[in-house]
């Protein structure tokens, strides 16, 4: 008999009706076209339509530009001290922290060493997304130690910054590391081993006011925020409108602070024939 029951009837919710996308679709910031995700990793994260070039996080930056995507990880464990017993909206420890179990690094860089067209060398790369890549004491001596690994094993440097400029949280202290990885890049030059800083978007502060501008070669993506200050900050000092382009990588290029604007799918090929000028080609 209870075939002859009604039968309780079931709530159609928007959940039913929609299927999940979220996360499968991206909106360009350059066309503003929405693209299926897996057409942009595809593409080097490059939008297919405008080639215009997302921002990337520093693993997937070593594994576009190493063979085989593969690295050797060092000096992974160093973690900020807080010097200052920093606190603004909430303390530098707790907002430390949070990034590191968000993100998985210690701070916001990561030193390896790979090969990239079969030559060793040391990469630096850094991750916006940890408190804006900001520079503070672990970075400095994680780009330090990168540099005396480049001396000893005189393995070529390369450096990608994707930076905020230096960590207020540690004041003076990051500041100090501008001239501390500025004098070992020194020793790096007399040692005469290359150095190529890759600049991306955006490199800024403190970072664009040293070793990102102290390459042997500055190259850097189409497109890319560089510069000291930000646009922002400029027209309010100096009460003018800045010209379109203004701090972006073809506009530097065009005023002499760079050396080339390289594509990301030539990034791994350009160095390559670089290091092959600096140290001749590697013998087969």
């Amino acid at each position: 008999m209870d075939w002859f029951k009604p039968k309780k009837a079931v709530k159609v919710t928007d959940e039913h009706r929609h299927v999940k996308t979220e996360g499968l679709w991206i909106k360009c910031d350059g066309c503003r076209q929405i693209i299926w995700r897996k057409d942009i990793e595809e593409t080097l994260h490059c939008c297919p339509k405008c080639d215009h070039h997302f921002r990337i996080n520093a693993r997937t930056r070593l594994r576009y530009l190493l063979d085989g995507g593969e690295w050797e990880e060092h000096d992974a464990n160093l973690v900020s001290t807080d010097p200052l017993e920093f606190v603004d909206a909430k303390p530098y420890r707790v907002r430390l922290a949070g990034m590191q179990k968000d993100l998985g690094l210690k701070d916001a860089i990561i030193s390896a060493t790979g090969k990239l067209h079969g030559r060793e060398v040391s990469v630096c790369s850094l991750e916006l997304k940890f408190i804006g890549g900001s520079m503070g004491t672990v970075m400095g001596e994680k780009i330090t130690r990168a540099i005396e690994r480049s001396m000893a094993r005189k393995a070529p440097l390369i450096i990608v910054s994707a930076s905020g400029g230096a960590r207020m949280q540690e004041g003076a202290v990051s500041l100090m590391q501008l001239a501390k990885i500025s004098a070992g890049l020194m020793k790096l030059d007399r040692a005469r081993v290359p150095y190529i800083s890759v600049l991306t978007d955006p490199t800024t502060g403190g970072v664009t006011a040293s070793f990102a501008m102290l390459g042997d070669l500055n190259i850097a993506e189409p497109g890319a925020l560089i510069g000291f200050a930000g646009p922002r900050v400029i027209e309010q000092t100096i009460r003018q409108k800045l010209p379109e382009g203004f701090q972006r990588s073809e506009f530097v290029l065009q005023h002499g602070f760079l050396d080339a604007v390289v594509k990301r799918s030539q990034m791994r090929d350009f160095i390559a024939t670089s290091l092959n000028f600096f140290c001749g080609p590697l013998p087969q």
